[in-house]
């Protein structure tokens, strides 16, 4: 099960910029917007802790995975992560020796992979013109998984899986159909797999 590590984060005072773009952030002269609808390169996680400062972090799973070496059997610990708020998601994973390591890079990670979420109200049932659902049916895919999201009315509620219910929670996603193929046992491609679609639907829109 996902677990909430901590609640909203907040850019420590000590920070200090180590790119342009950090520094024009540290200074107010560029917003959220700006950076991604100029495709900029974020590379500073308190970047993204200043201008979302709601921020929250979530553990997806956290399992041993061994490796065969010359020396013997490696054992390290993978954390699979997913950073957001209302509009924002972020995902990664990382290994370390331990535990606590392992979190920290990724969500070290997940900040840096930051992307807005596209909302709104695409069911015809519905069609109230909010932001409590996905603006139409998108689809993403990870390994042998394929999962769709369909646009519900008001008041449906998540109808999906855990690990899908905590990627849409996250982002403020209320009312939601889903479809899923494949091995979705495995938690970690499902999640980037409702991750993919979420990034899909904002390209999408940025075709049209």
């Amino acid at each position: 099960m996902s677990e909430k590590l901590r609640g909203p984060k907040r850019v420590e005072v000590e920070w200090i910029p180590q790119t342009k773009l950090g520094e024009m952030v540290q200074q107010g002269l560029i917003t959220l917007d700006q950076i991604f609808h100029d495709n900029l390169v974020v590379k500073e996680k308190e970047i993204f802790e200043m201008l979302l400062p709601n921020l929250e972090e979530e553990v997806i799973t956290i399992r041993m995975v061994q490796q065969m070496t010359r020396s013997g059997q490696r054992s390290r610990f993978k954390a699979v992560v997913i950073v957001g708020c209302d509009g924002y998601i972020g995902f990664s994973s990382a290994k370390s020796p331990e535990v606590g390591p392992a979190i920290r890079k990724a969500i070290t990670k997940a900040k840096l992979s930051i992307v807005p979420v596209l909302k709104g109200c695409g069911s015809w049932e519905c069609d109230c013109g909010g932001h409590h659902s996905v603006p139409f049916k998108v689809s993403g895919k990870c390994g042998s998984i394929r999962i769709t999201l369909i646009p519900a009315p008001s008041g449906t509620g998540l109808a999906c899986a855990d690990h899908v219910k905590s990627v849409l929670k996250l982002v403020g996603v209320e009312d939601v159909w889903s479809r899923t193929k494949g091995d979705t046992r495995t938690s970690e491609n499902l999640v980037k797999a409702t991750v993919d679609a979420i990034k899909n639907a904002h390209k999408m829109m940025l075709a049209k």
